[in-house]
């Protein structure tokens, strides 16, 4: 049966049965080719009173009969973000908007003449009428001013489902929705398949049920309200808590690799970001993290990582007057340059500060230290050997004026600190996933370590181009001095040339966008997290982000691993999900993390138990 002059019978009258044209199959083979409603119809149609067999599916139309007085926004999003099949028809008719103020003109002398006529009879006032009066008057007034206009709307529904009793609980389900928001519904009897028909994107309106409605309410019904946010490529981030659809994103792919995560203690920040990662690393990304709680080590292990201690008495060192190979579209002058105002930087946060003398002084004896082995910006110095920070002590000894900066330095040379700095560099970072532990660094050190640490990656990824996510976990730390803030800029703004994606992690918000250069870096990221928040740092957030009371508080009451996940201008609500292979690997919880050591304790026993 061919189901053409089915789709095609809308410009009949309307509730005229459509004609069905007989076609033997030989005919259609005979034809050569099918019509596009014959491609896309399905076998056959069962039209009954109150739904329509679809081949081998069943659907059911119904429409809306009555709104309440006031419709709030965004009513219709949990239809819409059902995980059902339906359509939806919604059709608006305008009103001319002379004939509506002459109807109304009508409508207000009535119901003044019904509030009269209980006057005159001693009647109680009946507040139904004085109701429906403001109401008219109100309305006219608005259309007279053209702050409103009015509009006959139809908003029909065409529900699908594999059985009838699938369907009657998906319409129950809708129905109950809309009757708890005081909407009111009617299936379409005896009309299922105009119904159909007007779900249909043929923009027929063949039920014709419509009621009026004004600007205000009927932009409440703008249906694209569904949240989604998922691309044909990339790593999956989490479960879309709107629709349970995935959320798969590749942050390359946007006009820049950077993300920011906020969150408070003990709401998945550290959870999320090592999923993140491990999910990232079957995508041939290398990954470098900044750890200052050692919370990546067992995952640096199972994953064939490298794990390097920073401390004073650890055996991994990073000499800060390492310089990068120069690249054949670089001037080493550049480069000695920009390392020269790092090491200033850095100087000054080893130091406690510098005053603009001492600034002078530090930034000449640098560039003297160099000199002295042969490394100036007038020659290629790759493979020069780099001084020492005993060397640069020696040329400040001899300047004027330094005896000051000589003494505060003094105890990273000759001291207790001297083992962590001034020594030549003994680290590769030739591995897909290599982990920067700075645990064991004293506090008043962490802002030190993490500088330089930083700058030797920097170096690394401008030295090889490679598709490379750097991860900064706690970076509070690095917020605390203008500097080292400053270098966290400048990695987020010149990352994406060297293919680079920064990774910045707090749970210490305030303090973060306290920094003169919290909000360019929040800026200059393309993906931004928000977990589980506090309430002392909420409203901080809602500023920054523009969110939504509605937002707000669902920040305010997310479990572990719940939140919000923005990706450029979309953003949705997230839940974080892992197999459980991977919470294995990547949990942080103390319990889980004991629970796996013993059972491996227990593993190991067995194994020597066993006879040879």
């Amino acid at each position: 049966m061919a189901l053409l002059d089915f789709f095609n019978s809308n410009n009949k009258k309307k509730g005229a049965a459509p004609e069905i044209a007989a076609v033997l199959p030989n005919d259609i083979y005979a034809q050569g080719t099918l019509d596009l409603a014959d491609t896309i119809a399905p076998a056959g149609l069962k039209i009954g009173s109150k739904e329509i067999e679809i081949g081998e599916k069943f659907s059911r139309s119904f429409y809306t009969i009555s709104y309440p007085r006031f419709l709030a926004d965004s009513w219709f999003e949990p239809i819409i973000n059902l995980d059902k099949v339906f359509d939806v028809g919604i059709f608006i008719h305008p009103i001319n908007t002379g004939q509506a103020l002459r109807d109304f003109q009508k409508k207000v002398a009535e119901v003044q003449s019904q509030i009269s006529e209980r006057e005159e009879k001693g009647l109680v006032r009946d507040p139904l009428l004085d109701t429906a009066y403001q109401d008219i008057e109100n309305l006219r007034d608005q259309l007279q001013q053209a702050q409103e206009h009015l509009y006959e709307v139809g908003l029909y529904i065409t529900l699908y489902a594999s059985s009838m009793e699938e369907l009657n609980k998906i319409e129950g389900d809708v129905r109950g929705i809309l009757d708890s928001k005081l909407i009111y519904t009617k299936p379409a009897l005896f009309q299922q398949e105009q119904g159909f028909r007007s779900t249909l994107p043929l923009a027929n309106d063949e039920l014709s049920v419509n009621t009026k409605l004004t600007s205000s309410p009927l932009s409440s019904i703008f249906p694209f309200v569904s949240f989604d946010l998922t691309s044909d490529r990339g790593i999956l981030y989490g479960i879309n808590r709107h629709n349970s659809s995935l959320i798969l994103f590749d942050r390359f792919s946007l006009e820049n690799y950077n993300s920011v995560t906020f969150a408070k203690s003990g709401s998945g920040k550290s959870y999320a970001v090592k999923l993140e990662i491990l999910r990232s690393l079957m995508f041939d990304t290398d990954v470098i993290v900044i750890d200052p709680e050692r919370e990546y080590e067992y995952l640096a292990q199972a994953t064939g990582g490298r794990l390097f201690n920073i401390s004073l008495s650890s055996e991994n060192h990073i000499n800060p007057f390492d310089l990068p190979p120069v690249k054949e579209d670089e001037e080493p002058a550049d480069i000695l340059r920009s390392n020269i105002i790092n090491l200033v930087g850095l100087f000054r946060i080893m130091l406690g500060g510098l005053t603009p003398e001492e600034d002078a002084i530090v930034d000449r004896a640098i560039s003297e230290t160099y000199a002295l082995k042969d490394i100036t910006g007038d020659a290629d110095f790759t493979g020069s050997e780099p001084p020492l920070l005993g060397d640069f002590e020696s040329v400040l000894s001899g300047m004027e004026g330094s005896e000051s900066i000589v003494q505060r330095l003094s105890k990273f040379t000759h001291g207790t600190w001297a083992g962590f700095l001034n020594q030549p560099t003994n680290i590769d970072i030739n591995k897909q996933f290599v982990v920067f532990s700075v645990r064991d660094m004293e506090d008043e050190l962490k802002p030190v370590a993490m500088y330089i640490v930083t700058h030797f990656i920097w170096n690394a990824v401008r030295h090889e181009l490679k598709k490379r996510l750097l991860i900064i976990d706690e970076a509070w730390w690095m917020m605390k001095s203008e500097d080292t803030a400053s270098f966290l800029y400048s990695l987020a703004k010149r990352g994406r040339k060297y293919y680079l994606g920064l990774s910045t992690i707090t749970q210490d918000v305030e303090d973060f966008l306290r920094s003169p250069y919290g909000k360019p870096i929040l800026t200059n990221s393309s993906i931004q997290l928000l977990l589980k928040q506090s309430p002392t740092t909420i409203d901080v957030l809602k500023d920054t982000f523009n969110l939504t009371d509605e937002e707000k508080y669902l920040l305010l009451e997310s479990g572990v691993g719940e939140g919000l996940f923005f990706a450029g201008l979309k953003h949705v609500a997230i839940k974080i999900v892992a197999s459980y292979t991977e919470d294995q690997i990547i949990t942080s919880d103390p319990s889980q993390l004991l629970a796996i050591k013993q059972e491996k304790q227990r593993h190991e026993a067995s194994e020597g138990s066993q006879p040879a």
